[in-house]
């Protein structure tokens, strides 16, 4: 029966063309040697003291050491967690709610729901946020009693790539000054596109399944003498920072992800880019005035909804995204596109096309030919249902 199902699943829901890697990334072949691998061959549970949890253990801190290694930190600063969000969690909460009394903390209004969502109950709990609106207004925001500033490295929907070597030098001045204040940011989507220098930054969230690992795993690293303190209570694992078995195969597989992990080419999103506006007129690359990933693309395409342009690319077998996966399914607009200035209506009409490791020349012409072939086929329809009803 799950076979079946299986096969059904696999028959009606496959898709040819993959632009959405910013949501989720297919699982690399070597990435799913590896996993089995370790499954089959790892079995032990890492805390137990006979041979097949030492194995176990083993393979564990042998995938911390190698993701340390690119991070050049230190093995025991990085906790594996479950994801993403998670690893975002532990780094606000853990932080802030181990602190005497924190007054106040800062972070942008562009920030991944993981981020902002903490944020938000910390509020409840009597810790002041300001939200600002662009990370060069950050500065000024920081209060003298603010103990945590969090900024994202890269913005998960447009790709925006934030100065965080320069915030980190704007905490550290404060430490400098007799301030308690620590600097975490949400590294998710940038670890393994673009470089990454933990100087001057206390806390940084990474997560596998962003750079063709698996689902389920991520880590934060935590710089020494950070007092950060578990959120989740029931055993000492993660040297007492993050208690449950740790999921070994996923870990070994995200040390292998972060192995073959390649800076992504600029070239095929700035053909796509250039492709589209030669084509098609009332179109906007939104945040093209400010670095970005070299894999991201996000663009306002006026006078059409995004939602009903994904359903035209999907039945093309093509999946785009209107935004953070995190947030699908919600009537509002994207938060960060409002956040940048851009209207309910432009945020409406807004699409993010993401493109991976196994992306190509020819799927991206592919792709744009059939941005430009729906776009104008909704536009008229849109055109001619406007006169109907006029």
């Amino acid at each position: 029966m799950a076979g079946n199902l299986l096969s059904e699943i696999l028959f009606i829901g496959i898709i040819l063309l993959y632009f959405d890697h910013n949501s989720t990334t297919p699982l690399a072949p070597e990435v799913a040697d590896a996993f089995a691998t370790a499954a089959r061959d790892f079995y032990g549970n890492p805390s137990s003291t006979h041979r097949a949890g030492q194995l176990a253990r083993q393979a564990l801190e042998q995938s911390r050491r190698t993701i340390a290694e690119t991070l050049h930190v230190s093995p025991a600063e990085i906790v594996f967690t479950s994801g993403g969000t998670e690893s975002n969690n532990l780094a606000i909460l853990g932080l802030l709610r181990n602190l005497p009394k924190p007054a106040h903390a800062a972070t942008l209004a562009i920030e991944h729901p993981s981020v902002l969502g903490p944020f938000r109950q910390l509020e409840t709990e009597g810790v002041a946020v300001t939200y600002v609106k662009n990370a060069e207004s950050l500065a000024g925001a920081i209060r003298d009693d603010c103990a945590l500033v969090s900024v994202m490295h890269a913005n998960n929907e447009t790709g925006s790539i934030q100065p965080v070597a320069d915030i980190a030098r704007v905490v550290a001045a404060r430490r400098a000054a007799g301030q308690t204040i620590y600097f975490h940011s949400d590294g998710v989507q940038a670890f393994g596109k673009i470089p990454v220098d933990l100087a001057g930054i206390d806390l940084y969230s990474i997560s596998a399944h962003k750079i063709f690992g698996p689902k389920g795993i991520a880590a934060l690293f935590v710089r020494k003498n950070t007092p950060l303190q578990r959120i989740q209570f029931g055993g000492r694992h993660e040297r007492e920072r993050r208690p449950g078995t740790e999921n070994v195969p996923a870990a070994v597989a995200f040390a292998r992800a972060v192995e073959l992990a390649t800076t992504p080419s600029v070239s095929l999103r700035d053909e796509f880019e250039s492709n589209l506006l030669s084509r098609l007129p009332d179109i906007h690359i939104n945040a093209s005035q400010q670095p970005r990933l070299p894999n991201t693309s996000n663009i306002l395409f006026r006078g059409v909804s995004a939602e009903a342009l994904v359903i035209a690319l999907d039945m093309r077998q093509m999946a785009v995204s209107t935004g953070a996966a995190c947030s699908s399914g919600s009537l509002e607009p994207s938060h960060v596109l409002l956040a940048m200035g851009l209207s309910r209506d432009e945020a409406r009409s807004s699409i993010r096309f993401s493109f991976g490791r196994y992306s190509t020349a020819a799927e991206i012409s592919a792709l744009a030919d059939a941005v430009v072939e729906s776009v104008n086929k909704l536009r008229l329809r849109s055109s001619q249902e406007a006169r109907l009803a006029g």
